[in-house]
């Protein structure tokens, strides 16, 4: 076969590339067709066309009494504690309590020994018995001096000596009692009890031990758990809402919480407002009793507690997933009776257990959509399922036949 002339040649590759164009061109023209009729049918589908309706959870908007909390962290403290120290130096005699007991304010708790202390008492009664025997010798002579004063037998000065001696014995006396009375104390003493109801925790010395009154440990420490205080901050922002509602004077409910903001502890009452602001922290301290029956409650225990100032009568709420945020503002789809959702602008107020206050834009009594707004557009048709994904139950009133001989129903979640 000759080869081929360079003009031939040349018009071969000019024609293979126009072809090669023409598919390319075809292709690329094929290709977007198809995506622009997928895209106008995705559409049509979103919108409520005569695509599948778009499955989500619906629930309603409600009319309920929502209380309007402060919430702050707190700590649990022991109403009372007290480390219970000997006020006499001994031995320690006795222990007469058990860690973790429940004791009442007087119980024995624990005895140091008693006998030089009871020696020291004996010894303050021989005294003053010497002086009263002292005394009433005195008062003998006094009486005899008075006599013979008055018959010129004595001069003055004996008398004198004679009655300023008879003072002198019953002063003696007075000091002599004062001194029991001391000695009675330190021997009172020996005996160590408890000045509080509360519980006993781990013993601090052991029987045996010399004990000082100085000793800066103690025998033991006895909380008050019944009742018992919650010390919380708030920010100072929040100073100016407590006195309009009573705040300042304590009173006010008060809800204690685990870290975790689920599980209740307690509910107490506001007892004080501190008088004076944190200025490095920008808080205030607040006080609340609870009365702790339960002993959920424990010293040292971080808690959140929850201060109730008011209750919204009747208030509008939905579940806090319905809110929605977008470039316009916050809005929720409602459903419309015809399955179809539309956006709706809401104002709302403070969100409390997964409920949030409706302030306006929304009725008692309409369904809005609980979850699966993502795929949601205004106008779109929607199928009611749970929140486990399957059709949720329809209530179908009696029927009437449309144009077409199909039944026309309303349905309502």
């Amino acid at each position: 076969m000759p080869p081929l002339r360079p003009s031939k040649r040349r018009w071969l590759i000019f024609a293979a590339g126009c072809l090669l164009l023409l598919i390319g061109w075809w292709t690329w023209r094929h290709g977007a067709s198809r995506e622009e009729q997928s895209g106008t049918a995705g559409a049509s589908g979103l919108r409520g066309g005569g695509g599948a309706p778009i499955p989500v959870v619906a629930g309603n908007v409600e009319r309920k009494d929502v209380p309007i909390y402060l919430e702050g962290l707190g700590t649990v403290q022991a109403f009372n504690t007290v480390t219970v120290h000997t006020r006499v130096d001994g031995q320690l005699d006795k222990v007469l309590f058990t860690e973790g007991q429940n004791v009442k304010a007087g119980d024995l708790l624990a005895q140091i020994d008693p006998r030089p202390f009871r020696a020291a008492l004996d010894q303050t009664i021989a005294k003053k018995a010497q002086d009263e025997a002292q005394l009433a010798n005195a008062k003998v002579t006094f009486a005899r001096n008075t006599d013979l004063l008055a018959k010129k037998v004595i001069d003055q000065s004996d008398f004198d000596a004679s009655k300023y001696q008879t003072d002198q014995f019953q002063a003696a006396v007075l000091a002599d009692q004062a001194a029991i009375e001391s000695a009675q104390t330190q021997l009172d003493y020996t005996e160590i009890k408890s000045p509080i109801d509360g519980r006993t925790g781990i013993r601090l010395v052991d029987v045996g031990n010399i004990v000082h009154a100085a000793d800066p440990g103690g025998i033991v420490v006895i909380t008050q758990l019944k009742p018992i205080s919650v010390i919380f901050t708030l920010p100072e922002r929040d100073l100016q809402k407590l006195p309009d509602t009573g705040g300042a004077s304590g009173g006010l409910p008060v809800a204690a919480l685990d870290r975790g903001n689920t599980a209740p502890l307690g509910e107490g009452t506001l007892a004080v407002v501190d008088n004076e602001i944190d200025q490095t922290t920008g808080t205030v301290k607040l006080k609340a009793t609870f009365p702790n029956d339960d002993l959920k409650l424990w010293p040292g225990k971080f808690v959140n507690a929850r201060l109730v100032l008011t209750t919204e009568k009747n208030a509008i709420v939905v579940p806090a997933s319905v809110v929605q945020r977008g470039p316009e503002g916050i809005y929720a789809y409602v459903i419309k009776p015809d399955k179809t959702v539309a956006m709706q602008a809401v104002e709302v107020g403070p969100t409390e257990n997964g409920e949030t206050l409706i302030e306006s834009g929304l009725t008692p009594g309409q369904q809005v959509v609980v979850d699966g707004q993502y795929k949601l557009q205004p106008g779109s048709h929607v199928e009611l399922t749970s929140a486990a994904g399957q059709p949720q139950k329809t209530t179908m009133p009696a029927q009437s036949k449309s144009p077409r001989g199909r039944s026309r129903q309303s349905a309502k979640s």
